[in-house]
């Protein structure tokens, strides 16, 4: 059986977890990692798209992504300076309890006699510490903090659910369509980097320049292709991070508790706005702390979000949210227009 071919480890809490080895989407509700016995990083696994579709997708591209990752292990120490870039980042801190917003509330050890589930670290909560941790220094929150782990999604591209990295679809007009990748293209490797899942795809834009370029060799109709992934000025900002548990905490820090949704074109129509301005309808508003800032200020469900900060122009919430956290500090005071019942108010 594959299974017998690997040591599984099944890892229930992120208390103790040693983050300069263990760094993967900590929004996701299952990851896996595949290592050497040394300690080296073969790949990961685990994806949005695989949380949306269905379990046979998902066991199909694990099957695959577990052979792939044999396949390297026989290959293995030869072609460990390929993998190089697998490998973990430096982090401020070697486990999530040292970070300072979770030191206080939480150890290494669960509470077993106690309360067991108050006592656990969950992998979002290590994202949060993270983004945290630059907040409380009065630092800009890293573009990698906010938008995680952005799939290939963000730059065109949509790959396989039922495979390692396998491109499903490629739209028109985006830096994936203008690199030459096709739909039925399979990545092969990206910056340098074997790949053996849509993981490792996300794991390489993870740690991918602000701006710049990535090589990618594909296999198409049986042969190895060079091309080359461009990566625009501001291109995470195209992230759609809206679903990610991580960005309620986000939402607090800069929108006070709201969330945004984009305003419908024949909506835009019908209340009189221009087609590329910022039109975002506030969806919710937060009831309680630290969601509740937009509440006590007078947001309202339904206001239409015209101008925030110095940004008039056409934005998504994940884009605003980016802007905001990489300009704005804590106790910052921001200008918003919002429309009301056909009122404009500041």
């Amino acid at each position: 059986p594959l299974l017998d071919q690997f040591v599984c480890v099944r890892v229930i809490n992120a208390n103790a977890l040693d983050l300069r080895r263990f760094q993967f989407d900590y929004d996701l509700s299952f990851s896996a990692m595949i290592f050497n016995g040394d300690g080296t990083v073969y790949g990961r696994f685990g994806s949005w798209r695989h949380q949306r579709d269905g379990a046979d997708k998902s066991t199909a591209a694990l099957v695959r992504t577990l052979r792939a990752a044999l396949l390297l292990h026989r290959g293995y120490p030869g072609n460990k300076g390929a993998l190089a870039g697998k490998q973990g980042a430096p982090v401020p801190f070697r486990t999530p309890v040292e970070f300072p917003a979770l030191s206080a509330s939480y150890s290494l050890k669960l509470d077993w006699e106690g309360k067991v589930a108050r006592s656990c670290v969950h992998c979002h909560m290590v994202g949060e510490a993270f983004r945290q941790h630059f907040r409380t220094r009065g630092e800009a929150v890293p573009p990698e903090w906010i938008y995680p782990q952005p799939s290939l999604q963000t730059l065109g591209a949509d790959l396989a659910a039922d495979d390692t990295a396998r491109v499903e679809t490629v739209r028109a007009g985006t830096p994936a369509a203008r690199s030459g990748l096709q739909a039925g293209d399979q990545l092969l490797s990206l910056n340098g980097q074997p790949l053996i899942s849509a993981a490792d795809a996300a794991w390489v834009l993870h740690r991918a320049p602000e701006q710049g370029a990535l090589p990618a060799v594909v296999r198409r109709s049986s042969e190895a292709t060079g091309l080359t992934l461009e990566l625009p000025a501001g291109w995470r900002r195209d992230s759609d991070i809206s679903r990610r548990a991580g960005t309620w905490q986000m939402r607090a820090m800069v929108l006070g508790g709201m969330v945004l949704e984009e305003l419908e074109e024949s909506a835009r129509t019908g209340s009189g706005l221009d087609g590329g301005g910022m039109a975002l309808r506030v969806k919710h508003v937060g009831e309680y702390p630290p969601h509740d800032t937009a509440k006590k200020a007078g947001f309202r469900p339904g206001d239409i979000i015209l101008q925030a900060d110095d940004l008039k122009e056409r934005i998504s919430e994940s884009g605003l949210i980016g802007h905001l956290l990489q300009n704005r500090r804590p106790g910052d005071r921001l200008k918003v227009r919002v429309l009301r019942a056909g009122e404009r108010l500041t």
